[in-house]
């Protein structure tokens, strides 16, 4: 299409939601309404596998298989849109093999933040668009962003791939917690901004995102509560995290010690929005290298 983009259009950040989604739930850790150490069953007393705790969902260090890989295998109808609650009862029902033991690797899986969406939705009561609305979006401004639902497919942005053709919505697009966030640079960097003060979050809150929880690879790559990380001096801490889902990418990179952010969101599928890995290397005075390809 030729609409014109503004600044106020919102684009779909894809992963770069579980930054969001992760800080929702350390927002109900630090009210004490949920413990990071509370185990699955507490939420879902029919779940399948034992010894799986909040934090190795956000952690990324559940062990449990995407759900999209596992669903496309095990013949899910696709005329049939999966819900959050459709990935629950497929795990309770299928139970597929987890890729090990849970809390032992980390494995990048999107079933853990859809997960813990439903866990969000227990524990408050309220939808996750409601909760983030109520908590996030509207203290902070934040009018351009929000989260997707069926009802709004005809007027969210759509996106493209390389080609200019347009990306057709599938069974897989009404899963959230994982993606499914709209936003605008200017959203996030209101979003970026509020994590620098104690307007929503203890320093000791942001400190447990922003710690890095996988030690079994040596290198520099590490993953938070929610946040893909740099571990560099502490004094050069950087977090971040990517997205890519149909023709939309997404680049959201904090250096904390620099107040440094930088946001890049696409709706037509480039690989380039990913350089700014090189332009964070070349503000940091360590040289780190860098895998292309990430989510």
């Amino acid at each position: 299409g030729n609409d014109t983009i503004l600044s106020t259009t919102p684009f779909h950040i894809a992963s770069t939601s579980n930054t969001i989604t992760a800080m929702a739930i350390l927002y109900l850790v630090q009210k004490k309404q949920l413990n990071l150490y509370d185990s699955l069953q507490q939420f879902f007393p029919a779940f399948p596998y034992g010894g799986i705790t909040v934090k190795m969902l956000l952690s990324q260090r559940s062990s449990l298989p995407n759900y999209m890989n596992v669903m496309d295998r095990e013949g899910w109808d696709k005329k049939q849109r999966a819900t959050n609650t459709d990935v629950l009862n497929y795990f309770i029902k299928y139970k597929p093999e987890l890729q090990g033991s849970p809390g032992r690797h980390f494995s990048y899986s999107n079933t853990n933040f859809v997960l813990l969406a439903l866990i969000l939705e227990k524990v408050t009561g309220k939808s996750y668009a409601a909760f983030l609305d109520e908590i996030f979006f509207r203290p902070l401004k934040m009018e351009n962003t929000f989260v997707f639902q069926w009802s709004d497919s005809a007027r969210v942005t759509p996106s493209y791939r390389g080609n200019g053709m347009q990306e057709a919505l599938t069974w897989l697009d009404e899963t959230y917690g994982d993606k499914n966030i709209y936003s605008t640079v200017r959203d996030l960097l209101k979003w970026d901004q509020a994590l620098y003060t104690q307007q929503l979050f203890d320093p000791s809150v942001l400190d447990s995102a922003f710690t890095p929880y996988s030690f079994e690879k040596p290198g520099i790559h590490n993953y938070g509560l929610g946040w893909r990380m740099y571990t560099l001096p502490s004094d050069k801490k950087i977090v971040y995290h990517n997205g890519w889902w149909h023709g939309n990418n997404s680049c959201f990179y904090r250096v904390i010690s620099d107040s440094l952010t930088i946001i890049v969101l696409g709706n037509r599928m480039n690989r380039n929005i990913y350089r700014v890995k090189p332009l964070i290397e070349a503000s940091t005075p360590l040289r780190f290298s860098y895998q292309n390809g990430e989510e």
